[in-house]
């Protein structure tokens, strides 16, 4: 589900750690209800750019634009009410609060709690009984889709996700991808996703886009049948 409508938009953005340049001038653009998967070998970037788009870390030069809006200048927490969820490679959960709090995180109103579970507990039936267990006692691959099911709670515009599948077995892969699919054709939500599984990546992603020493070097579709080739190319130079 695409649309010709810009969600996100990073323009001419270098980046980095202090005196450390990761990102180098990076230009890209996700239309609106756009999937894309952004892949490449470790230490090339990717988790740079999220952090980057998010405001963890500062644009040396450049700027990105959240549906036609100029975040480059807000904190973190200014940039997620503009519409971006955020699902990081490191857990970010609360481990001494319960199940019911780490999602309630995510809402402006704790009085949205009821109807924003209700909706996305069909995916999660995991989740149902359990809403006083705390985060901190779930499996490895439970915190993953708990930090997914945050995200869908807020039904953010955008949601960047980074290396959501490492470590999880098969089912629980299956389950996140049918849960961003359902996502998106429910609510038209754009996802820009870092992921190392390349058949979730292209199940889940209209396009997929190279990252290598901070530089986009090459993108295609996830739907051309050279796509995998293309990209376990790359992921073995």
């Amino acid at each position: 589900m695409t649309s010709s409508q810009t969600a996100l938009h990073v323009d001419d953005v270098t980046s980095g750690y202090k005196a450390s340049v990761v990102l180098r001038k990076l230009s890209m653009s996700i239309a609106s209800g756009e999937a894309v998967a952004l892949v490449g070998k470790n230490g090339m970037g990717k988790t740079t750019l999220l952090k980057t788009i998010m405001g963890y870390l500062p644009k040396k030069t450049g700027a990105v634009r959240v549906n036609g809006r100029d975040v480059t200048q807000l904190p973190p927490h200014q940039i997620a009410r503009a519409g971006i969820a955020y699902a990081p490679q490191e857990h970010a959960l609360f481990p001494d609060l319960t199940i019911r709090d780490n999602l309630r995180l995510g809402l402006v109103k704790a009085s949205w709690f009821d109807e924003r579970f209700a909706e996305i507990e069909p995916i999660f039936p995991v989740f149902k009984s359990r809403l006083k267990q705390y985060a901190g006692t779930l499996s490895g691959g439970e915190q993953k889709m708990l930090l997914v099911a945050r995200a869908l709670m807020m039904r953010p515009s955008i949601i960047l996700l980074d290396e959501i599948t490492e470590g999880l077995q098969p089912s629980v892969i299956d389950r996140l991808a049918d849960a961003l699919l359902w996502e998106r054709n429910r609510h038209g939500t754009t996802l820009l996703l870092i992921e190392q599984n390349v058949p979730f990546a292209l199940k889940v992603a209209d396009r997929y886009v190279v990252l290598k020493q901070g530089h986009i070097i090459d993108q295609g579709s996830a739907n051309d049948d050279a796509a995998a080739a293309s990209i376990f190319e790359h992921l073995r130079v």
